[in-house]
């Protein structure tokens, strides 16, 4: 079996690191599309997955997303005719399912945010199987013409999936020259690029980074998520934040942290499936996953920089570890559609 898998976000390397793994166990022949944005290229290195390299992020405007996606599809077209694939598997990627669609090969994509209504009136139609989070609820996505048997969903968090053979690794504290004694905050800024955010202005989160860089007791890691986050944050000056200058093992950063302070997604779940206090400055419309996280305790909404609690973490909580092949079993059942 052929499977291409196309990777466009940083956060999708982690996810299809342990499918691509249990594949090519199963003896798949896995090929892998990329392209040009933020940390993605950095990180599937790091991952040790070769990808071809078709296109770029379009920037923040709808212009440059359309521009973007009208020369990368094409590419990707022609990438693709003639290799024969039996499966086509993506995180978000519509331009994914609408060329496999178009090649009549059965796609699957998976998301945990429904609300990137483009994107999802794309992808979804264009895919076989759509694979969600049972938090989120089924009539939020039948705007996308997304019901059973296209729709399958799974329990928990994707992150409990692609963390579960994880384990910290502590020199990254090291490595950021951390002091373990001091309170150790990871900072995620807002992704001003992605659709969802586009006429959004989120003003709690300077206010954050001002109060963690004035706390001479706090060492604030912000990881940012270009070069132009990292040039703006450095230009600030604020004595406890640290900037990395390339991409670090955030997961690891993130299980040894005392706190996260995040306005994303992924770095929000993936503290709470490793059981790591974590407040959300989010300034969009909450999705189910996030709704649920809020209702049970895992995840803080924060309104304002001084509700901040800013201590020492003691312990966790438990982490919950689920089967990565459980995963991998319904973005395959669209082989049998």
């Amino acid at each position: 079996m052929r499977v291409w898998i196309d990777i466009t976000a940083p956060a999708h390397v982690l996810v299809f690191r342990p499918l691509v793994a249990l594949l090519r166990e199963r003896g798949a022949d896995v090929q892998v599309t990329s392209r040009h944005y933020a940390q993605t290229v950095e990180l599937l290195r790091l991952q040790g997955l070769e990808a071809e390299l078709l296109g770029t992020h379009g920037g923040g405007s709808s212009f440059g997303k359309l521009r973007a996606m009208s020369s990368r599809l094409p590419a990707l077209y022609r990438w693709a005719s003639g290799r024969r694939i039996d499966l086509a598997l993506a995180h978000g990627s519509h331009e994914l399912t609408l060329v496999a669609r178009l090649l009549g090969v059965p796609s699957a994509t998976t998301f945990d945010y429904e609300f990137a209504a483009v994107q999802h009136q794309l992808g979804c139609r264009a895919a076989t199987r759509v694979v969600v989070p049972e938090a989120i609820p089924p009539e939020r996505l039948r705007p996308y013409g997304v019901r059973p048997p296209k729709l399958v969903r799974y329990p928990g968090l994707k992150e409990e999936y692609y963390l579960s053979d994880f384990e910290p690794d502590r020199r990254v504290l090291d490595l950021l020259g951390l002091d373990p004694a001091r309170i150790v905050v990871v900072v995620r800024p807002p992704a001003e690029v992605a659709a969802y955010h586009l006429r959004l202005v989120n003003t709690l989160f300077p206010a954050v980074l001002d109060r963690l860089g004035r706390d001479p007791a706090v060492q604030a890691v912000v990881v940012p998520r270009g070069a132009e986050q990292r040039d703006a944050v450095e230009a600030l000056r604020l004595p406890s934040l640290v900037v990395p200058p390339h991409a670090v093992d955030a997961q690891s950063l993130i299980a040894l942290a005392d706190l996260v302070v995040s306005a994303g997604g992924t770095m929000n779940r993936e503290a709470a499936a490793l059981g790591v206090p974590v407040y959300t400055t989010f300034a969009g419309r909450l999705g189910g996953v996030d709704e649920r996280l809020i209702a049970e305790g895992r995840l803080r909404p924060l309104r304002a920089a001084d509700e901040l609690e800013l201590a020492k973490r003691r312990e966790g909580a438990a982490r919950v570890r689920r089967d990565p092949t459980v995963l991998l079993d319904l973005l395959t059942s669209g082989l049998a559609a």
